[in-house]
């Protein structure tokens, strides 16, 4: 075992202040599909297969895994597709990143619509991340940031933490196309989930916190609260910060901390309880398995993967 915990540690690259003893060494995740070109926002199907967005370069799909894992086909192309949510009828609903940015609806057999591609005449910049809501809304953070700002000649800027950027949250509505900014001025605003009470968590990837807007009378309120921060210790030089998250029926959130290789859950009251590696350094986001299955699926970007890590609780229900 302490060899295994030795191993998990110098995969992850740990930096944090506790070191390895913060870990969990009591998940080891596998590989549930493989070979995927720089995989986002897993949502699990009734049925018990998963879609996923590929972001990589020359694939930009959604993609349909079969619930053993084993097969696979793309179900659309769309440029470089970054969240994913899928409502009641069945519709993907897919937060398109860059060709152009936009907000695009999706059947399972293929068709496309681009359903919104700006506010209030401003176009987006960078679409994100997306859930619904109890109000049945579609809510979606927009990083704030051309992605072509960011990365140039296939490279991260060495000062992207100086770039100005002006994350926003959105909620659209999904049959009139009514849309409202509830926030903006977040530094790269990221994951996006809601909680057992309704509140609306959102991650800001340059900061590594997370935010919280509360719920009252039937709507998300505007004022922004601090709830945590996924960084324990010195932060590492590199790209990191929190990416796509989940709630557990135990009430905790369960956030992908890209570039710090790990799973990071946050309590009730926004303190760290634990990190639970992944494989390698870059998980994207993370969904919960089929109900009473007690499994989180992370997408991991360095290895190309979506892989299953074993943890104490199963997912809160997602709003379709």
């Amino acid at each position: 075992m302490k060899k295994a915990v030795i191993v998990l540690c110098s995969i992850i690259l740990l930096a944090t202040a506790g070191g390895c003893e913060q870990q969990s060494a009591t998940h080891a995740p596998v590989v549930f599909a493989a070979y995927l070109s720089e995989p986002e926002a897993p949502v699990l199907l009734p049925d018990g297969s998963w879609l996923l967005a590929e972001m990589g370069a020359g694939k930009g799909s959604i993609t349909h895994i079969s619930a053993d894992g084993k097969t696979r086909r793309i179900i659309a192309k769309t440029g470089r597709p970054n969240g994913l949510s899928v409502d009641q009828q069945g519709i993907i609903w897919v937060a398109e990143s860059m060709t152009p940015p936009s907000l695009l609806k999706i059947t399972m057999d293929g068709n496309v619509e681009v359903f919104l591609k700006e506010y209030s005449g401003a176009p987006f910049l960078f679409p994100n991340d997306l859930a619904f809501g109890p109000d049945g809304a579609l809510y979606m953070t927009d990083s704030g940031v051309g992605l072509n700002d960011l990365v140039q000649n296939g490279e991260l800027r060495s000062d992207y933490l100086d770039i100005k950027t002006d994350g926003s949250v959105f909620r659209i509505d999904p049959n009139t196309k009514t849309i409202e900014k509830i926030d903006s001025g977040l530094k790269f605003a990221n994951g996006i989930a809601f909680g057992p009470d309704n509140t609306l968590y959102i991650g800001e990837m340059f900061t590594g916190k997370v935010y919280r807007y509360r719920w009252a009378n039937g709507k998300v309120k505007g004022e922004r609260e601090f709830f945590g921060s996924v960084f324990d210790g010195k932060r590492p030089k590199v790209f990191n910060g929190p990416d796509g998250m989940k709630f557990g029926k135990d009430g905790n959130l369960y956030v992908a901390v890209y570039g710090q290789g790990v799973v990071t859950v946050l309590g009730s009251d926004g303190s760290i309880l634990r990190h639970i590696p992944t494989q390698a350094s870059k998980p994207t986001n993370v969904a919960f398995g089929a109900t009473g299955e007690k499994k989180i699926y992370v997408t991991e970007d360095e290895t190309g993967v979506l892989q299953a890590i074993d943890v104490e609780t199963s997912g809160l229900p997602l709003y379709r």
